[in-house]
């Protein structure tokens, strides 16, 4: 209608209405003419065609005249003001004259007179009415200003049409985030709220797949990635995505590795929740053939005459195929507001929790001190009639030994035996509720210092069994010395406790991984089947009986306590008579080292026992 009713008024010859995509590319999205002129309808055009400095002159000047294409243009007298020095800026007047390449550009295009009507939309400039005539035609100023107010009114009818059709999508997809935030609040992990209810998070963005990355942990629906690429592609935003929210409807060629995923990844809209955090919405690749009004690759030229090179426009204007690839449907600025919002609800959703963990956090340290004060106290009242139960029962042997038969002896000598396993626990417990985050000092140490205080303790035994101990290049950690000295003691003392028939072989090792020290203590023993491997570090656990190999059960869940406490982890691998090689990590880096040394052992739960 805009394009008819203005040709009406104006009598061109042709009257386009073109617009701007977000590259700065056109496109004619109708047309007018006279039936003998070549269509237009339907082709892109390049940014080179109206560059920004044109497009920033037509935000300014509402409307346009070139009368004649042919015409020379007049000289202002003086060219400079004579008070400032400088030439007369005629940015705002409607009848300067266009530059040269401009001029030419229309000659190429068979044009000799025009008129450029923009059309603005939230102080942007949203298209052009583009009036074209084979000859010179002037246009009297009432015939400017009625066109000029038919643009506005007409134009403001296509933008209240848009705003309706954005307005019913934003209230759909705010109504789609209201009951996104009723799943969040009633499953218990609020990750399963976004991914397992219809609408689901898919249809926040109207997306093929999405997924949601807390730490270590995601949770995808749809079609996306692999948990692999997944990875990668969030390292890659770690290290150069800064803004809250990241866009592109062409992933592959700002990331290369997403070619290997461009059926369902080409596009991508992420947004990061923390530091480690994010959501992310992905679009297939959708293959699209663009019309061009000649080819975009040769948008101009250069000529050389007298020395000087010009650049000049180019003179074919005949529709030109480019097939694109690698590219998906564009993401919608209403669609991008939805996901920021989720992301202030996440936020939002995350520090409620962290309120209602450091309250938490609080209670258990109220209740671990209790409790490690409770068992400081009864470890100490123990001990004392422990002590004289086993020095009556000796007292009792010794001044009635010719009484006493041989079931007798051997009953007294059970019950001293059963105190003194009874003291070893309660100073096994002792050293168990010791071992905590609160009580670590956490320094830069050289783990062959603790290991060597280690062998040292243990030198009766290894020099007993004949063991051979072998070991890697040890490194530097953040550590606390006494607690890591316990840790290798437990270790190697129990590869020579649970020692095969053959002399005890064990070999301490040291790997670095990305982002922490893996350690293992590899033996030559009688190994453990695979099903306890999660058993034998619970408090308590046995394998064996006490008639078979002395101990409490305690050693284990103390060396799980503490690789815990330095925010590692532990674990074996092992088989029934081939040995067994147990492994833990200590994480690197000041930045864990200032983390856990300046906060208390709630902030252990408010992380969910996770390095950073």
């Amino acid at each position: 209608i805009i394009v008819k009713e203005v040709r009406q008024v104006t009598g061109f010859d042709r009257v386009m209405l073109y617009k701007f995509d977000e590259d700065g590319h056109g496109e004619v999205i109708a047309e007018e003419k006279l039936e003998s002129l070549e269509p237009y309808l339907g082709l892109h055009y390049p940014e080179s065609d109206i560059p920004k400095v044109a497009r920033k002159l037509f935000s300014s000047n509402w409307i346009r005249l070139i009368p004649d294409a042919y015409g020379k243009s007049a000289e202002l007298f003086p060219a400079y003001n004579p008070i400032s020095e400088r030439p007369l800026d005629l940015t705002h007047s409607i009848l300067r004259s266009a530059s040269p390449c401009h001029i030419e550009y229309l000659h190429n295009m068979g044009v000799g007179a025009s008129l450029t009507i923009s059309l603005i939309k939230d102080n942007k400039l949203w298209g052009l009415i583009a009036c074209h005539h084979q000859t010179q035609k002037f246009v009297s100023y009432e015939l400017r200003k009625a066109c000029e107010f038919l643009g506005r009114v007409i134009f403001s009818e296509i933008s209240s049409r848009e705003e309706t059709e954005d307005y019913d999508y934003r209230m759909k997809l705010t109504y789609i985030q209201s009951i996104l935030i009723d799943y969040m609040s009633q499953d218990e992990n609020f990750m399963d709220g976004l991914v397992k209810h219809e609408p689901n998070l898919l249809d926040l963005t109207t997306a093929q797949g999405a997924a949601i990355c807390f730490g270590d942990n995601c949770k995808v629906v749809g079609e996306t990635p692999t948990e692999e690429e997944l990875s990668f592609l969030i390292q890659w935003l770690k290290k150069n995505i800064t803004r809250e929210v990241f866009y592109t409807d062409s992933l592959p060629r700002i990331y290369s590795d997403a070619e290997k995923f461009k059926d369902v990844a080409s596009g991508l809209l992420a947004i990061a929740v923390s530091e480690r955090n994010y959501v992310l919405w992905f679009r297939p690749e959708v293959i699209q053939t663009v019309n061009w009004g000649g080819n975009p690759g040769q948008a101009f030229e250069t000529k050389h005459s007298e020395g000087r090179v010009r650049l000049s426009p180019r003179k074919s204007f005949e529709l030109w195929k480019q097939t694109v690839r690698l590219k998906s449907l564009p993401w919608k600025q209403v669609e991008i507001k939805a996901a920021l919002e989720l992301r202030k609800v996440l936020i939002n959703l995350i520090l409620r929790q962290a309120d209602e963990l450091a309250e938490l956090a609080q209670d258990l340290e109220r209740s671990n001190a209790e409790l490690k004060k409770f068992a400081y106290v009864a470890s100490h009242d123990l001990q004392e009639p422990l002590n004289q139960v086993a020095n009556y029962v000796q007292l009792l042997e010794m001044r009635y030994e010719k009484q006493l038969d041989e079931d007798a002896k051997d009953f007294i000598t059970f019950a001293v035996e059963g105190v003194s396993l009874m003291q070893t626990l309660i100073d096994d417990v002792l050293a168990y509720s010791k071992v905590d985050l609160k009580g670590i000092e956490f320094e830069l140490i050289e783990v062959e210092t603790a290991l060597d205080q280690a062998l040292g303790n243990l030198r009766g035994r290894i020099g007993d069994s004949g063991a051979i101990i072998t070991q890697d290049d040890l490194p530097t950690v953040m550590a606390d010395s006494t607690q890591l000295m316990q840790l290798f003691q437990n270790l190697v003392g129990n590869a020579i406790k649970f020692r095969s028939q053959q002399p005890p072989k064990i070999h301490i090792g040291a790997k670095r991984l990305e982002d922490a020290w893996l350690f293992s203590v590899q033996d030559n023993g009688i190994g453990i089947d695979p099903q306890f491997a999660d058993r034998i570090f619970v408090i308590f656990q046995r394998l064996h009986t006490r008639d078979e190999y002395h101990g409490t059960g305690m050693g284990l869940a103390i060396c799980k306590k503490i690789v815990e406490c330095h925010r590692g982890r532990i674990w074996v691998e092992s088989e029934l008579g081939q040995g067994a090689t147990f492994y833990f990590t200590i994480p690197v880096g000041r930045r864990e080292y200032e983390r856990r040394n300046g906060r208390k052992a709630q902030n252990h739960l408010l992380s969910g026992g996770q390095s950073s």
